[in-house]
């Protein structure tokens, strides 16, 4: 199967996602709700709206190679994890980003859609 046009992006976001993990240092007093928030404004939600062009952005539906489509769940999920620690909450998300995407389509609102998924905060 050959790579899709989103190939690059998606290396991009799979990039960005272990740098911010390797950077990470949990916060002394969470939470930290502005660095969660940078995680899902500028990491998760960038990830789930590639999915969500790819399959509704005009035209046929983008097939993704299998390495890709597991790098971009890779990526989403790490910056749920990184989220959830800016709580305190430890957590091993393994969302789909099908799942991710039908929450935003739905919800239209980023930190909702990572509170559902991953019910951080408590409320």
């Amino acid at each position: 199967m050959t790579r899709s046009p989103y190939a690059e992006r998606i290396a991009a976001l799979e990039a960005r996602a272990e740098r911010d993990r390797e950077a990470f240092a949990p916060p002394d007093d969470p939470p930290d709700e502005r660095r969660a928030m940078r995680y899902l404004r500028e990491g998760f939600g960038p990830a789930v709206a590639l999915y969500v062009e790819a399959r509704t952005g005009g035209g046929e539906p983008v097939a993704f190679h299998p390495d890709e489509f597991a790098a971009l769940e890779r990526a989403m999920n790490q910056w749920l994890d990184l989220y959830a620690a800016c709580y305190g909450t430890t957590l091993d998300a393994e969302f789909t980003v099908r799942e991710a995407a039908t929450l935003l389509v739905g919800t239209h609102n980023v930190r909702d859609t990572a509170r559902v998924l991953t019910r951080v905060p408590p409320r």
